[in-house]
């Protein structure tokens, strides 16, 4: 009979979170960023950056959302189990019930779980893969013949896939760019379309296609040969998604910015969407999207993470997804020269690349795998 292992001395020692710090960061864009789905061009990006610090001296570091409501919550954390990850889920979604989106913490304690038990996060949501392929996300609204020239170049770079943004003012100017970029690659790109319908910035008073609109888009994007059509409505109307799905072959993508896990229970069980997309960053975290992920398996509904938020994020999603899930492909943005890596990923040491054939390779370190640009993250900090 063989001896058992010995616990390394990370495991023997029980890790309870002595700190938790919440900073701001803001990079100064060179040149504004115009972002599709906001009227105002954006001239520098914010980071919020969590650190969860154990009294073993081991730090989880997450990103994503504001962590608005959060100051006050601390105790509720510290001197508590780092490893009790359902604990803090329950505690940061009443947390988001009564102020705002904390979910970056979530990330953090993952990210620390991986460090304490020295294993990567995809090996412990599930071990299903160590690494998920990318598409090629874009940001901004080019002319057809620009948007033709940046598929190419995704092509040439290896992505198996691009989504394209809607949102010019007239869809079919919009179509026309679509026209533009399958004529130029034919069928050697997936390529998917974010109609930017289900919600808006804070200052958009624009209303949201109606389901004949959206109905119409579809059958253009049939004819295209689109793989997916991402929020076509506002993101409440569930009827009218779920009779958009049964009247298109387009696959019916949404549920980026729901916010509440029996929302998500409900789009499942209405059959309301072919493609659920909540970003772990900004909607419950690892801990709460790896049971809505494995719901929507149960159901055939194909589970990948919206990710546009930063590197830490995407990673996030993508050990999330890898781990756990049969995604063909997870988001990626990159759209440069308006969005490269330099300006997505300036917290960290290493941005997060893709391999020359369009994979993300998550590796085995432990945690989530990244390391912050301290320097960076000194000269961008906001008061």
């Amino acid at each position: 009979m063989s001896a058992r292992p010995k616990p390394t001395m990370s495991m023997a020692a029980e890790h309870r979170i002595a700190a938790v710090a919440v900073s701001q960061h803001r990079l100064k864009l060179a040149t504004p960023f115009h972002a599709s789905w906001d009227t105002k061009p954006r001239v520098h990006f914010d980071a919020t950056i969590v650190r969860v610090t154990t009294d073993t001296g081991l730090v989880g570091v997450g990103s994503g959302d504001l962590m608005v409501g959060f100051a006050g919550h601390e105790h509720l954390f510290i001197g508590q189990d780092a490893l009790a990850l359902e604990r803090h889920y329950r505690v940061l979604s009443h947390i988001d019930f009564h102020y705002g989106r904390c979910w970056p913490l979530d990330l953090a304690l993952w990210d620390l779980a991986g460090k304490i038990t020295g294993q990567p996060c995809w090996k412990l949501l599930g071990g299903l893969s160590h690494r998920v392929r990318a598409y090629a996300s874009s940001g901004t609204l080019r002319d057809p013949g620009a948007m033709a020239e940046c598929a190419e170049r995704m092509l040439e770079a290896g992505y198996p896939a691009l989504k394209l943004r809607f949102h010019r003012g007239d869809w079919r100017d919009d179509i026309r760019a679509l026209e533009a970029v399958r004529a130029r690659v034919g069928n050697r790109l997936e390529l998917m379309v974010d109609c930017n319908q289900g919600w808006r910035m804070a200052w958009d008073t624009e209303a949201p296609w109606t389901f004949k609109d959206a109905l119409a888009v579809a059958r253009e994007l049939e004819r295209v040969g689109v793989y997916w059509m991402e929020e076509p409505l506002h993101r409440a109307d569930r009827a009218g998604m779920k009779s958009l799905r049964d009247a298109t072959d387009v696959r019916i993508a949404g549920g980026e910015m729901t916010r509440e896990l029996n929302e998500f229970r409900d789009l499942i069980a209405d059959r309301c969407l072919d493609v659920l997309q909540p970003d772990a960053a900004l909607v419950g975290g690892i801990t709460g999207l790896r049971r809505v992920a494995v719901m929507a398996a149960e159901h055939n509904v194909m589970f990948t993470p919206h990710t546009w938020t930063n590197g830490m994020g995407v990673t996030a999603n993508a050990h999330l997804t890898a781990g756990l899930c049969d995604a063909p492909f997870l988001e990626y943005p990159f759209d440069p020269p308006e969005w490269g890596l330099a300006q997505r990923d300036f917290m960290l040491v290493e941005p997060l690349g893709v391999s020359a054939d369009g994979w993300i390779e998550l590796g085995s370190a432990p945690g989530l795998g990244y390391a912050l640009d301290e320097a960076m993250l000194a000269r961008t900090r906001t008061a």
